[in-house]
Parts: structure tokens; sequence; C-alpha cells
């Protein structure tokens, strides 16, 4: 089991923990959103709980709790790419 991150995700990442000047690494997961089903959660990280598990990719903690793990394994983070910009 794992989620993985894109070097150029890793790198956007590190620079906004940076910014922050706190974090531990990134939060991944998934809510129910009723009807629709589940929903994508992102954020970071400052503090673990009880059921995260934690992997390190790229040079970054990935920090997913038990429960979303079953429902995202295997997924890989990836730095949005926007057309026009460079």
């Amino acid at each position: 089991m794992a989620i993985t991150v894109t070097q150029s995700a890793a790198n956007r990442v590190k620079s906004y923990l940076s910014k922050r000047g706190k974090g531990l690494g990134l939060r991944v997961g998934v809510k129910p959103t009723g009807c629709s089903g589940f929903s994508y959660v992102l954020d970071y990280a400052d503090e673990l709980n009880a059921d995260d598990i934690v992997f390190e990719d790229n040079g970054i903690k990935v920090i997913v709790d038990e429960e979303s793990l079953g429902l995202i394994d295997g997924t890989q983070v990836e730095r949005e790419r926007r057309w026009g910009r460079v």
C-alpha cells in the first residue's frame, strides 16, 4: 500500500511548507460527500493522528488516515498544470 508524489508535486509541497514555516508533510484523504460518494482532501499536516500512516516519496512525507488509504491506495499526487502558463 502506498501513495506516491511526482517530483514536481513534491517540489511544490516543499516550497509551500517552507513558506508556511511549519508542517510535517502533505495530508491526503477522502471525505464523504453524500449521494455522490467521496471527495479527495489535500492539506498540510502539522501533526500526526493515532490512525495515520506515513509514506515518504521524493523527499516529502505523505500522511494518510487508515480509513482513507483503503479507498485511495495506489494514488499518485501530481502538480496541477495550467494551460498557457510556463
